[in-house]
């Protein structure tokens, strides 16, 4: 691997983690104004507190790895390939191609946390026809994709706790869409995956 090549890496997962995370400041602003609140920004619950650290950590981490890594040493060289250039980059611009389908799939009803006193429309169309979270499944996406770019252990550190803390902010919101939709919801989660499309159904 070059010089330049190492720069482009570093330079691309940086650049990846600061438009998606910008990007979901910006929506969150614009949701805000189109509805006259907040998308439920705030964690309301200690278990959302300690999954927002969670992901303080996976964000930081995965903006500020590049910075650290001054040494291409550090790195897999067994996946320092023309492939692994190319699949990691493919992986971070579809991965936030389909974040932005999901934001116009769910317009207004878009929202980051859970606020139990609010009842919200459940949407089903666009990637929410075949999967329940799409976007924490094509944020695991682009981070599998900075993973192939800088492929240390760290990467895999920030993809493991980005995953975990997916899990459990799923199955939070699940409860309450249950709660809120009953036995359509119920139908929902059985015709649908959650992260990803349901290969098998029955």
């Amino acid at each position: 691997m070059t010089p330049d090549e190492f720069i482009l890496r570093r330079v691309c997962v940086a650049a990846a983690a600061l438009i998606y995370w910008g990007g979901v400041a910006i929506h969150a602003r614009r949701i805000r104004k189109r509805i006259g609140k907040s998308a439920n920004l705030k964690p309301r619950s200690p278990k959302e507190k300690l999954l927002w650290a969670g992901w303080a950590f996976m964000i930081l981490g995965w903006l500020l790895q590049p910075f650290f890594l001054f040494d291409a040493k550090h790195l897999a060289s067994s996946c320092l390939t023309p492939a692994t250039l190319a699949g990691g980059l493919a992986l971070i611009v579809l991965g936030y191609a389909a974040t932005l389908w999901c934001y116009a799939s769910m317009g207004d009803m878009w929202r980051i946390g859970v606020n139990r006193q609010e009842k919200t429309a459940l949407v089903t169309r666009g990637p929410y026809r075949a999967i329940r979270h799409p976007i924490y499944g094509f944020q695991i996406v682009m981070l599998v994709g900075s993973a192939l770019l800088l492929p240390t252990i760290f990467s895999l550190v920030i993809l493991a706790v980005h995953f975990f803390c997916v899990q459990a902010k799923a199955a939070d919101e699940e409860a309450y869409l249950l709660g809120v939709h009953g036995e359509t919801y119920r139908a929902y989660l059985n015709r649908t995956g959650r992260l990803f499309p349901k290969l098998f159904r029955g």
